[in-house]
């Protein structure tokens, strides 16, 4: 029965990553690719390492397996917000830029 569940979880895992493939290539916007980026890797991976531990039972693989899925779902969704924050910046910065130039008399 643990093998059944260990695979179900694997094949969901790969469908979430599938999904976020897809969502990088189909959003244009660079916020959405985060989001659609770090939500598959979060889930897909998570899921997979998960139905790894059901499938290889109570083991040293196992017991690494459950602590990396912790540790993506910690750190995945930090690494995202720090990015999506830099590309915020990033933007304004080039905007406030833009509206300098704009001001600025050509010279002749």
């Amino acid at each position: 029965m643990n093998h059944i569940i260990g695979i179900f979880l694997i094949s969901l895992g790969a469908l979430f990553n599938l999904s976020g493939c897809v969502g990088l290539l189909r959003f244009s916007n660079v916020f959405s690719k985060i989001q659609a980026a770090s939500k598959s890797v979060t889930l897909g991976t998570t899921f997979i390492l998960i139905g790894i531990a059901f499938t290889e039972g109570i083991s040293v693989s196992s017991t690494k397996a459950l602590l990396t899925a912790g540790l993506i779902l910690f750190t995945v969704p930090t690494g995202a917000h720090a990015l999506a924050r830099a590309s915020r910046e990033y933007s304004k910065t080039q905007k406030e830029s833009d509206k300098g130039k704009e001001n600025e008399t050509p010279k002749t």
